[in-house]
């Protein structure tokens, strides 16, 4: 299939499907809320600072704990590992199946803000595609670029285990597709190749299990837990793995 031009308007139509998938590109957006990263301005930064500031993700980690009502680090880390895993894959999923292109998300190229509530605020100046077919497109710049250097930070600034992390990327991915599917169910490329592709793949392979339902969402169960159900007044996930436990006890 003949690929599509990847453009900015493509980006809005991706950004309408949920605020999950949100990019901006082009000018630098007005900074309208303050961020809650002290010493930025207010004003994105690169993602790259988030992956090798320790301050500045410890600020992002204190900010969501804060949010959460918790004083545990690690579910904190956690929580804001997993959203910005979410952000990540939205946006790349939802414009490879859209065009057959991936944007280009390197951490130098991508900016990110802390708004005073929700997920990270994203922005992509420079709109460019990675020259590569869209599976290798997907893994090289969102699980290569971005969640590798992601997790390793996450890992030194709070101890969050990396078979937590790693089951945190694909339950991420899965909960994107689900949403690309209910909000975009006709892409001209399926969406559900892609996903299985990178399940199969390290470092996703193994951080659970999937299968195929009558409906056209994976159905999926993930072997580790995102440690939300230590927020107070909160439960499991619906893939937690404590749900299989809880079902066979």
């Amino acid at each position: 299939m003949v690929t599509v031009a990847l453009t900015s308007d493509v980006l809005t139509r991706v950004s309408a499907i949920g605020p999950y998938f949100a990019v901006a590109t082009g000018p630098r957006p007005e900074d309208g809320g303050t961020s809650q990263v002290e010493g930025s301005g207010g004003g994105f930064r690169p993602m790259t600072d988030l992956y090798t500031d320790p301050a500045a993700l410890e600020e992002c980690v204190r900010a969501v704990s804060g949010r959460l009502g918790t004083d545990q680090p690690r579910v904190a880390a956690s929580t804001l590992h997993l959203g910005t895993a979410s952000r990540l894959w939205s946006i790349a999923l939802a414009c490879a199946t859209l065009t057959g292109q991936v944007p280009d998300l390197r951490p130098d190229r991508l900016w990110w803000r802390l708004p005073a509530s929700g997920p990270l605020d994203l922005w992509l100046p420079d709109l460019r595609m990675v020259d590569r077919e869209p599976h290798p497109a997907l893994h090289h710049t969102v699980v290569v670029q971005n969640l590798t250097p992601l997790a390793a930070a996450v890992r030194r600034v709070s101890g969050v285990s990396p078979h937590v992390l790693r089951g945190n990327a694909a339950s991420a991915l899965i909960g994107a597709h689900r949403v690309l599917l209910a909000r975009e169910p006709h892409t001209p490329f399926p969406v559900v190749p892609l996903v299985r592709a990178l399940l199969d793949q390290p470092p996703l392979a193994g951080a659970g299990t999937y299968r195929a339902t009558h409906t056209r969402p994976l159905a999926f169960q993930r072997r580790s837990c995102c440690l939300y159900y230590r927020v107070p007044g909160a439960g499991t996930c619906g893939d937690c793995v404590l749900n299989t436990k809880e079902k066979t006890s």
